[in-house]
């Protein structure tokens, strides 16, 4: 059979291109977000780990200051060694509080991480969004309210 080519048309092709930009379109938003919501849980899991060495403190009725309870500041957060993390007050109430920012996605740059503890020593989770205008409800870390 002389003259029979074989391969891709161009119609082909821009049919695979066009294709390709589709599951790219959807794809690509979607890890993005999977990243912000691990980022979020990532700081959130590191600022837990404060919450025993708060307690102890409060146990021996001592300072509260980040060198007191270990504090090494998280690449995704704001913090830094001078500025301390922990408050506490006379009743035994208090929280942890950092600010994401640092390496984190931009669009969680200003988002409140807190975790306050009662008078009873429970705590509680509060993430306070104000300070990030593309927030979405799914970043959300379970257990914790979104202010």
């Amino acid at each position: 059979m002389p003259g029979k080519n074989s391969g891709f048309t161009l119609i082909e092709l821009m049919i695979v291109v066009a294709i390709i930009g589709i599951i790219a379109s959807i794809a690509i938003p979607t890890y993005q977000g999977y990243v912000m919501q691990s980022q979020i849980n990532r700081a959130l899991g590191e600022l837990s780990a404060y919450k025993s060495a708060v307690e102890e403190r409060l146990a021996q009725n001592g300072a509260v200051t980040n060198s007191d309870i270990g504090y090494s500041p998280s690449p995704l957060t704001t913090g830094t060694v001078a500025t301390n993390i922990a408050t506490l007050n006379a009743d035994g109430s208090g929280h942890l509080q950092v600010t994401m920012g640092g390496n984190a996605h931009g669009d969680l740059t200003g988002v409140v991480l807190r975790l306050e503890r009662s008078v009873a020593g429970s705590w509680s989770c509060i993430v306070d969004t104000s300070g990030a205008s593309n927030w979405r409800g799914r970043y959300s870390p379970s257990g914790c309210t979104v202010n």
